[in-house]
């Protein structure tokens, strides 16, 4: 696998998409014989993964199994909840305990571990624990989803678990983003696959899940975190550590240079109803119809962002003057003229839509708001 390349794996089953992952990445050619790899998933809290805060554990056990299969056996999965949760109840929460006992892999609690300072640079030293850098390869598993101070979290902020928990507090006081940025010069995983399944709209603690089925492949974090911007509806310019981090020669964020290959089926897992009520209020504006979960959720952080912008009521004032009132998308539309605007190609009937198939998120808010601010333009697509 190449350093600027994404394997993105669309479909409903996250166990088959990730053994469809690490084979299109050839992984096993990643790793030494007899290494000790550790998983690190994101299990910041005691919750299930279908808040949308924590890595589902069926890639875990997928990981572990693909990797068994390869012939490699020294295996843990290791994590450092925040600050005020337990890592043991995470555990369980999050169906790794469970996974452990059947699969015979250790769990390695990295609050209670030993730790030492390293240089990062810049006149900074962190705190890593000694287990995660004590690891041959580790395979970093995050989720996919929004953050209230960072705005996006993804696999740079994923290995702040990797720290004390006294560090973790330090962080918050530096301001996050440079220390994050920092630490990823000290702990250098060899894989990221990340999990775009359901991610949370805007909040680590989930709550708000919105489903995109796809995970995300790669072995630059900077390239994915930048990926994962334009996922939510962000511009990677807006999450500080991104940028900080390809200064400091962690990666490169610049996505147009970037080989994207996209596997698995977009259709194999269709649009499900929101359970926040946030995204309930949002998905209020959109006319779905037998829509792929990746282009729904486009929809939804798109409007999101438009939220944030306080550009709701003038873009619903826009829809109103229209002859269909709300935001089509999905395969139902598909040769339709609708009279209103559209997201991704199957609503390309639309008077205007967005590109892609699916398009992401920022293209959506981009979109939008030109929509709200009276700047629509015919999707020739």
């Amino acid at each position: 696998m190449l350093k600027n390349e994404l394997i993105v794996v669309h479909g409903g089953d996250p166990a088959a998409m990730t053994r469809e992952a690490l084979a299109a990445a050839r992984i096993e050619t990643l790793i030494k014989p007899g290494a000790r790899i550790a998983l690190k998933p994101n299990l910041v809290v005691s919750k299930p993964a279908s808040s949308g805060a924590t890595t589902h554990p069926e890639i875990v056990r997928a990981v572990v199994e693909y990797l068994r299969e390869k012939g490699y056996e020294r295996i843990s999965i290791m994590e450092g909840s925040w600050v005020g949760d337990s890592t043991a109840k995470a555990f369980v929460a999050a169906g790794c305990k469970e996974l452990s006992a059947s699969l015979g892999v250790p769990l390695i609690d990295l609050q209670l571990d030993s730790w030492k300072r390293y240089d990062a640079g810049g006149g900074l030293k962190v705190a890593v624990c000694d287990q995660a850098m004590a690891a041959d390869f580790i395979i970093n598993l995050p989720v996919v989803k929004g953050h209230c101070q960072t705005t996006v979290t993804c696999a740079l902020k994923n290995l702040k678990g990797c720290m004390p928990d006294d560090e973790k507090r330090r962080f918050h006081e530096l301001g996050l983003h440079e220390p994050i940025a920092r630490l990823n010069r000290v702990l250098r995983p060899g894989f990221i696959l990340a999990d775009a399944i359901c991610g949370d709209l805007d909040f680590e603690e989930g709550g708000n899940p919105v489903p995109m089925n796809r995970l995300v492949a790669g072995l630059d974090p900077v390239l994915l975190d930048a990926y994962a911007c334009r996922l939510l509806g962000h511009n990677p310019s807006e999450v500080a550590y991104i940028g900080l981090a390809e200064r400091y020669g962690v990666g490169s964020a610049d996505l147009s240079a970037a080989r994207i290959t996209e596997l698995g089926d977009k259709e194999a897992a269709p649009a499900t109803s929101p359970r926040s009520g946030r995204v309930k209020a949002l998905a209020a504006r959109i006319d779905e119809r037998s829509a792929c979960s990746a282009c729904c959720a486009a929809l939804v952080h798109g409007l999101a962002r438009m939220e944030e912008r306080g550009l709701l009521k003038k873009l619903d004032a826009a829809l109103a003057d229209m002859t269909e009132s709300r935001i089509a998308v999905g395969r139902g539309f598909r040769g339709q003229r609708y009279e209103g605007i559209g997201c991704g190609a199957c609503a390309r009937g639309a008077l205007a839509s967005v590109k892609g198939c699916p398009p992401d998120g920022a293209a959506v808010a981009q979109f939008l708001e030109g929509f709200a601010r009276g700047k629509m333009e015919k999707d020739a697509s």
